[in-house]
């Protein structure tokens, strides 16, 4: 399976150098204090969450035999010169095939909640050349992504694994460009069982404001595929009401 995942920074080639900034600091106080977050609270998912047993869904050379990205890039609609988020990027495979698809006048985030597979893909990225990539560590109810910056978010296989997804979709939405969408690739099984159930998806993103536009068979991808577009206003987090199993 995939991680979930969320954002701070990597420096990857092409990306910020830091030496100026520490330049005179002592380390012995912070350069940025951050204001408390006191947004919520948010209500409690009514059904199970799925164990991170791994970072990999697959091996890769299986995925392509199925043209499993290609199929997923093409449904979600992900042309040259966006700017992509794969959310719960794990070992990378969607971010690699991400970065070609966008080209050198995109931009792709890869984020990840792991340290160590952050890291790791960093690593990927810088070896492989991809200068169009950055890579972020993130927060598993929190995917800090920048405002008004993002055609398409894409969670494939680990939307089960998020523990709170309420306020997981709430803190992604301010992420979309004005005709943005989350797109979501899921087995439809139970979120114990590594997958979600195609009614509880749409349940959950339109508690938070997300009206579904697109829900697709993709065998290839081991599921579904399921596409969502904010409308409205952003709910407050009082106002959201959870979806009960029953």
């Amino acid at each position: 399976m995939r991680r979930s995942t969320r954002f701070g920074v990597v420096v990857i080639a092409g990306a910020f150098a830091l030496s100026a900034v520490l330049i005179g600091c002592d380390g012995s106080k912070p350069l940025i204090r951050d204001k408390p977050d006191t947004v919520g609270p948010f209500p409690a998912a009514d059904r199970p969450v799925a164990t991170i047993v791994s970072a990999r869904w697959s091996n890769e050379e299986a995925r392509d035999r199925l043209n499993e990205a290609g199929l997923v890039m093409d449904k979600a609609m992900i042309r040259p010169g966006m700017t992509v988020a794969d959310i719960g990027a794990g070992e990378g495979y969607y971010t690699i095939r991400l970065a070609q698809r966008v080209g050198p006048d995109g931009r792709v985030l890869a984020e990840d909640i792991s340290p160590p597979f952050r890291d790791a893909l960093a690593e990927r990225v810088a070896r492989e050349r991809l200068d169009n990539v950055s890579v972020k560590l993130g927060e598993p109810s929190d995917p800090k992504l920048p405002p008004a910056s993002f055609d398409r978010v894409l969670m494939v296989h680990m939307y089960h694994e998020i523990a709170q997804p309420y306020e997981f979709l709430w803190r992604l939405r301010p992420s979309l460009k004005a005709d943005g969408l989350v797109v979501v690739v899921d087995a439809n099984r139970s979120t114990r069982n590594h997958g979600t159930p195609p009614a509880l998806l749409k349940c959950e993103f339109a508690a938070v404001g997300y009206t579904q536009v697109a829900m697709e068979e993709m065998r290839s991808a081991g599921g579904y595929l399921a596409a969502f577009r904010p409308t409205g206003t952003r709910p407050e987090p009082a106002a959201i009401r959870p979806c009960r199993l029953s």
